[in-house]
């Protein structure tokens, strides 16, 4: 789930240049050996029929993995792999079924996949979404089955249509429940933020009871939902996190496999202001910063979500470049340490430096294009207006 994963600082294994580059390689060289493979199939001699046939079932086996393995790096590559050896048929249900029920699929590549706006996305996206059994489950509960089979992308567009998926399909399986799927939709946002507000140890003022009933007054088609039921979410939540789902297959994934930017930058320290050279690599909306190209381990993350870039002057080094909170607040990021695990970083804002003027405009010019805003009160407050004005008329 984005929100969750920004603000709990969740990220894959670092997957160094030699590593990626050797992956590439193999990747090519099985491809190699199922094409060899095939052509040996074909040129078999028809005199043992049972081994000919034990041999094209291993191959096809080897040939599914291949597409699963696609699919983590590039979801619709991998599906297009899947279709085109005739091991996944391209209609709606068949691709629901293999998200859901196949092991070893990347969540993120899920979640991405199930977003895409096309005709056929969207007819996958329900099945996907109609596979999920929530009758006679509390949103809470249903949230909990929903976002466990895969990760929330971090695109407002993708989350809306999923989200919106979501409350179709639980309203369907809960009759009376709610007025409409509007107010459904809202309250799920509503327990995805209650969620990160209780459970983020960056958020210091935890929202009580009474503030989550009053935010919720009047969504359901101008009318308060019941007290009670507001109550069991929030105790719900309270007692117990959403568990953000691990990506299955981890040998498979590889986070840093095409990253929007990466090369050498100076930073400077947040307690000892001091410059030092860090290897950043920047994708998924956040930087990555290791002290060497080998490491398998990030030191530090900064999530782009909410931030600004702007150049620096600065009269100790050329070429600067900032990171900083627009609200005046501190950056969400963290580091990490051997023995202490992630800690939250203590930058006010962040200061690199590049080698030369054109690298450092590049920098800024990918991680503008990188920057995120939180979705989620955009997508909310306009649902809220279309409920508010439904029950005044």
């Amino acid at each position: 789930m984005a929100l969750c994963r920004k603000d709990s600082f969740l990220w894959g294994k670092a997957a160094p240049a030699e590593t990626r580059k050797s992956v590439a390689v193999q990747t090519h060289g099985f491809e190699l050996l199922d094409d060899i493979q095939k052509l040996r199939l074909e040129i078999q001699p028809d005199t043992d029929p049972k081994v000919k046939e034990q041999n094209k079932t291993v191959f096809r086996s080897r040939r599914f993995l291949r597409g699963k393995k696609k699919f983590n790096m590039d979801p619709k590559t991998g599906i297009q792999y899947l279709v085109e050896n005739e091991l996944l048929e391209w209609r709606a249900q068949p691709v629901a079924d293999f998200l859901y029920k196949e092991e070893g699929l990347n969540k993120s590549a899920i979640g991405n996949f199930l977003g895409e706006r096309e005709e056929m996305h969207l007819e996958v996206l329900k099945a996907f979404v109609d596979l999920h059994e929530f009758s006679d489950l509390n949103l809470v509960q249903a949230l909990r089955q929903f976002l466990w089979s895969f990760r929330l992308p971090g695109e407002a567009q993708k989350i809306d249509r999923m989200m919106e998926a979501f409350a179709a399909r639980y309203c369907d399986c809960n009759p009376g429940v709610f007025q409409s799927t509007d107010t459904c939709y809202i309250l799920s946002f509503a327990v995805i933020m209650l969620n990160t507000s209780l459970h983020n140890p960056n958020v210091r003022d935890k929202p009580g009871l009474q503030h989550f009933i009053s935010m919720n007054r009047g969504i359901n088609s101008g009318h308060d939902l019941p007290d009670d039921l507001l109550t069991k979410l929030y105790a719900s939540i309270r007692s117990e996190p959403f568990k953000i789902p691990e990506d299955d297959g981890n040998d498979l994934t590889l986070t840093f496999f095409n990253p929007e930017r990466e090369g050498w930058l100076l930073k400077m320290g947040g307690q000892v202001k001091t410059w030092k050279r860090r290897w950043f690599i920047l994708t998924d909306s956040c930087l990555y910063y290791f002290q060497y190209t080998t490491d398998k381990d990030p030191i530090g993350i900064i999530p782009l979500e909410n931030l600004n870039v702007r150049m620096l002057q600065s009269s100790s080094k050329p070429y600067c470049l900032e990171l900083y909170n627009s609200r005046g607040q501190k950056v969400k990021a963290c580091k990490t340490q051997n023995k202490r695990g992630v800690v939250p970083g203590k930058h006010q804002s962040y200061r690199l430096s590049a080698a030369s003027e054109e690298e450092r405009d590049d920098w800024m010019d990918a991680i503008r294009a990188s920057v995120t805003k939180d979705p989620f009160h955009d997508l909310v407050s306009s649902r809220k207006r279309k409920l508010m004005s439904s029950g005044a008329s």
